[in-house]
């Protein structure tokens, strides 16, 4: 529990970082934007005061002609109409080159201008005025986009960075499970093998003791749950068919071995259920669900297993009477390590997960818990 604490308190900060990182840059790329507005438009005062200085002075010399000329001519970016008092075009510069011959497109260009900044008046002698209309350039506009697409950019980059670790992890942990899975095997089967010699020495000796066969029926749990690590480290073959024989045979077994405080029950289809399982995995499954009622239940209550066929799939819920969970610890139920119990190890529901979604390509989840009412586990596989 602390632990799961551990890793949301870490995606908090990420998310936070993430989020100062975004925003940094939209913030740095706005103030950049807007410098580079100012610019242009000290840009452009400059160019109207090289205007009116060329219209106040009489009979400029060549270096002062030639000084107008280069202020007007450095003027290759920012689009620039100059219409006088009656509205007549006098100078334009900078504009699309489609509309550089329509002096209707022109003055509705000039306009379009004016709702972006106003235009500068220039007053020449004996009442004539002119107005400078001006708007930003083809740069600039483009500009004005780049903060968010940057911010898509950085956030399209940390949500792929994101996935790609978690699929690394995911993919290690997956690795972690089936080496420890066939390791746990391998050190089950070789005491089990030679329980199994000695098993057919005493069986010569005293063939008939009941100690022997209940020996005999450990040592088999024992082969049976061998079985499940090995095949839980490796990709098992789906070669049963029979649902229906699997799930009794299964109940038939945990019903001897459960509290009779428990009042434990089955409904089957009464017909033959064909799905492709692996009835040694489906078998631990069952078997972990069960046991995690009946220790949520404190050894008294009432468990239901039941199949029923829902369209193309085939539906197995597992329901007790037991304490229930709160939505947290619905939450991280599967999560590997996580456990209510003081003394758990949190690996029985992540294998469990483990072997209905990636054997079975089916689902597994809590669909229903409430705190005091007990809990119900649904699984759901596709049919033959």
């Amino acid at each position: 529990m602390r632990k799961s604490l551990f890793a949301r308190l870490n995606n908090w900060i990420i998310f936070t970082l993430m989020t100062i990182v975004v925003l940094t840059t939209v913030v740095a790329s706005t103030i950049l934007i807007n410098f580079l507005r100012r610019e242009e438009v000290r840009r452009v005062d400059i160019l109207v005061s090289a205007l009116k200085f060329q219209q106040e002075v009489e009979n400029p010399n060549l270096e002062i002609q030639a000084l107008l000329l280069q202020i007007y001519s450095s003027n290759t970016t920012i689009p620039l109409i100059i219409l006088d008092k009656n509205g007549q075009i006098i100078e334009h510069k900078n504009i699309p080159q489609d509309i550089e011959n329509d002096s209707e497109k022109i003055i509705a260009l000039a306009k379009k201008m004016a709702k972006s900044y106003p235009p500068i008046e220039i007053n020449l002698v004996k009442g004539n005025r002119q107005f400078v209309y001006y708007d930003n350039s083809r740069l600039l506009n483009n500009l004005q986009y780049s903060p968010y697409i940057l911010g898509m950019f950085i956030l399209s980059y940390f949500g792929f960075s994101f996935w790609f670790f978690r699929t690394i992890k995911k993919t290690d942990e997956g690795y972690l499970w089936a080496g420890l899975a066939k390791e746990t095997a391998h050190q089950i089967g070789t005491p089990l093998s030679s329980m199994i010699g000695w098993m057919e020495i005493m069986k010569l000796d005293t063939p008939d003791s009941e100690g022997v066969h209940e020996i005999e029926k450990d040592i088999e749990r024992l082969r049976t749950i061998s079985e499940r690590f090995s095949k839980i480290g490796s990709i098992p073959e789906l070669n049963d068919r029979d649902f229906n024989a699997t799930i009794q045979e299964n109940y038939d077994y945990l019903k001897t071995r459960i509290s009779r405080k428990i009042n434990f029950g089955l409904h089957l289809p009464n017909y033959t259920v064909s799905v492709p399982h692996n009835k040694i995995l489906i078998s631990w499954v069952i078997e972990n669900l069960v046991k995690n009622a009946v220790d949520a239940m404190k050894g008294e209550g009432s468990i239901a297993m039941s199949v029923t066929e829902r369209n193309k799939n085939i539906v197995i819920e597992v329901q007790d009477t037991g304490s229930g969970m709160t939505k947290q610890q619905a939450a991280n139920a599967f999560k590997p390590g996580y456990s209510t119990k003081k003394r758990g190890w949190g690996l029985g529901l992540s294998l469990a997960k483990r072997v209905i979604q990636e054997y079975h390509n089916g689902d597994i989840k809590i669909s229903q818990t409430e705190i005091g009412k007990g809990t119900t586990f649904r699984i759901t596989i596709r049919k033959a």
